[in-house]
């Protein structure tokens, strides 16, 4: 990666802002894009040239994006469980084909997808999931679907002059994540927290940092690993409940768990999702099937081909990375 000029979109997010700093602690020259020009100008200030930009849009300058680079990593997305279908298939169908075909006309040599577990989601418990799992029969919201089509359209691309590649991180956790710990955290604080099937289901944490070791390794082997997808988490199954409990101390909270049993929440869940769509809410509803999916049913990797491909292997503790983020958030008032 040593000198090579680099594009990362969605540089501004959490994902984005790890990966910026990983490249160019190998060397690497960085072009970062994203929407937020003030999180783009503390990129430019660490050494990336930063260009604002919403790769959604029908005006997004491409070319120019690309000119003089040497790869992609694309780690812009819509990323939500829950949002108009139209806009998940601007952002993470069309945005990812019009960089790609750019990519292509520009003579890009590697190109790093970042694409999600999200495929894998479903109302079953999953372990240990292999490179050869197949992604779940029906996607449970258009997040999941798009990324789903993204990933094999760039995996399909890969030939001898573009090498592409995905990885998938598990629910990233550290500065940045406004994701996993908001939700949970708004949880911890009620009187009583409910929990489907009582918190047992496994879940994966993964660090930002490790996250964007994977995906920048990827882009220096993307030769050797072209047109594979990679499952990528921080190696340390935690049961919700668990989790659930450790989030409510380091909160100091004391929430009451309250076990919501399977019976009761797929009903409900269905009922829900069912309704919002039929009515086009905009607002999620509390329980979906893809919340449910998430907190009621375990989800793990077999990172031996991580290990195998990357060479990857966590170096950070995700659990207490994620407990750390809660305390800091917590003491500033960004939590409340």
């Amino acid at each position: 990666m040593s000198g090579r000029r680099i594009l990362i979109t969605g540089a501004t997010g959490g994902l984005g802002r790890a990966l910026v700093r990983e490249a160019l602690a190998r060397g690497a020259q960085v072009r970062a894009t994203g929407r937020d020009r003030e999180a783009g100008a503390t990129l430019a200030k660490v050494g990336s040239e930063f260009v604002p930009c919403d790769l959604a849009q029908p005006d997004a300058p491409f070319a120019a994006l690309l000119a003089g680079c040497d790869s992609v990593i694309h780690a812009a997305a819509l990323s939500a469980s829950w949002g108009r279908d139209a806009d998940f298939e601007t952002a993470n169908v069309t945005a990812t084909r019009h960089l790609l075909d750019a990519a292509r006309a520009a003579r890009i040599g590697h190109f790093v997808f970042v694409s999600s577990p999200s495929i894998y989601a479903r109302l079953a418990d999953q372990t240990d999931i292999g490179p050869d799992a197949p992604p779940a029969p029906s996607p449970l919201n258009a997040y999941a679907r798009t990324k789903l089509a993204a990933e094999r359209m760039v995996l399909a691309a890969s030939d001898a002059g573009l090498a592409t590649c995905a990885i998938r991180p598990r629910a990233l956790v550290g500065d940045g994540d406004r994701v996993i710990l908001p939700r949970l955290a708004a949880l911890a604080r009620r009187a009583r927290m409910p929990l489907p099937r009582g918190g047992r289901a496994l879940i994966e944490l993964t660090d930002l940092r490790d996250a964007a070791w994977a995906i920048c390794e990827a882009e220096a082997r993307a030769p050797a690993i072209a047109g594979q997808a990679i499952n990528i988490s921080g190696g340390q199954p935690i049961t919700v409940r668990d989790l659930a409990l450790r989030l409510a101390e380091a909160l100091g909270e004391q929430p009451q768990l309250v076990s919501l049993p399977l019976a009761v929440a797929r009903p409900l869940a269905t009922i829900a999702d069912t309704l919002a769509r039929l009515t086009g809410s905009q607002r999620e509803p509390v329980l979906t099937r893809y919340t449910l999916a998430t907190l009621a049913f375990s989800q793990t990797f077999d990172l031996a081909p991580a290990r195998a491909l990357l060479g990857y292997a966590p170096r950070h503790d995700a659990v207490e990375t994620f407990l750390e983020e809660a305390r800091r958030l917590a003491a500033t008032g960004a939590l409340a």
